[in-house]
């Protein structure tokens, strides 16, 4: 065959193709807000045509939908990665929380797309999309660290499903007021946050020891 010197276009898979599109959606919402992401605009970020977009998902609040999905589940995973979950809990807590706060730099398109998109897409009725049953998922995940933390006992005996869903609500709330306060020190409030949930949570000897390791010089 005859070299044209054009490169030929490499057919994406089908679950390819879904992640493609789905980080158009974020990369339009986070720039242009949900109001104004419209599909002519996703599909070309993509590069694709807007008629394709039909082929991989039911409809553009399907798309907004699966691409506030995709990104919960991309944020949860970006706060996990290399942390050493084999660490006394208190430590992998505060370790956590300041991973999450570091995501108001690191992934501040994500969150500003998820947020617009969690606000924004409703059902015929008004009611949102997406809510408190999207972090199922994430607070089984935490609930098995706390019950770690029991069963080592570092952790008082709450309820874990309590201390998932409080726990989360504070790292929302933490992010959002990065977000709006954009002065704040990220690692300063995180570790304050983190001071106050694990003096909540810790057994008395523990707190003790989790809170000293707040002045380590080297911040681990």
């Amino acid at each position: 065959a005859c070299d044209t010197g054009h490169a030929r276009r490499r057919r994406l898979g089908a679950e390819q193709r879904r992640a493609q599109l789905i980080a158009a959606t974020v990369s339009v919402v986070s720039r242009r807000g949900y109001q104004n992401a419209s599909l002519t605009a996703i599909a070309k970020e993509a590069g694709v045509s807007k008629g394709l977009i039909w082929h991989y998902f039911a409809d553009g609040d399907d798309l907004m939908e699966q691409a506030a999905r995709s990104t919960l589940v991309a944020l949860r995973e970006a706060v996990a990665k290399d942390l050493d979950l084999s660490a006394p809990v208190p430590q992998v807590i505060r370790s956590a929380i300041r991973r999450a706060a570091a995501l108001r730099d690191t992934h501040r398109a994500e969150l500003k797309a998820l947020n617009d998109i969690v606000t924004s897409l409703c059902y015929s009725d008004g009611t949102r999309r997406l809510g408190l049953r999207e972090y199922e998922e994430t607070y089984a995940l935490q609930a098995t660290l706390f019950r770690r933390g029991q069963d080592e006992g570092s952790l008082r005996s709450f309820d874990t499903r309590y201390l998932a869903v409080t726990y989360q609500g504070a790292i929302d709330t933490m992010l959002a007021y990065l977000d709006s306060h954009p002065g704040t020190d990220a690692d300063e409030y995180a570790a304050a946050v983190a001071e106050m949930f694990l003096t909540g949570i810790t057994r008395p000897d523990e707190a003790r020891s989790a809170g000293a390791e707040v002045n380590r010089p080297d911040g681990t």
